[in-house]
């Protein structure tokens, strides 16, 4: 039986989870250019582009693990940003490279991410959801 604490903590997991990508989301359309001249420096091609994608899987991937609304879904959208930011922007902190424990840190970080995601994927999103109203809703009418 799924208690009360269960459906708050999936809530309140699901509202600090998304919280950072939907602030990177609005971030990266208000620093449009910064953002470019970051993937430019990293050598990624067509930064114009990408940038368009990943602001699209940070904001539709945030709010739908937010709301909990194919929540299942938002978490791919979510990981499939993460994964390729991670290995580009975060990925050498080597000794030798200037950084290298704030990009060891950024690493480490998504890769907590990463872990709340992967959690969204298997569990769905829990208790106060609109993917739990729905089933409900779903249950009730066919009884």
């Amino acid at each position: 039986m799924v208690t009360l604490f269960q459906h708050v903590s999936t809530l309140a997991g699901r509202v600090l989870l998304s919280a950072i990508f939907l602030t990177s989301g609005v971030s990266h359309i208000l620093q449009w250019r910064h953002s470019t001249d970051l993937m430019e420096q990293e050598g990624v091609p067509l930064p114009n582009l990408l940038l368009v994608l990943a602001i699209v899987c940070l904001l539709l991937g945030g709010l739908s693990v937010l709301i909990g609304l194919r929540a299942r879904l938002g978490a791919v959208l979510l990981i499939l940003f993460l994964i390729p930011t991670t290995l580009v922007f975060h990925g050498d902190w080597t000794a030798g490279s200037s950084g290298a424990s704030d990009q060891m840190l950024h690493f480490m970080k998504n890769l907590g991410l990463l872990g709340g995601l992967l959690m969204v994927l298997a569990f769905g999103a829990g208790g106060f959801s609109i993917d739990l109203f729905l089933r409900m809703k779903k249950v009730a009418k066919h009884q």
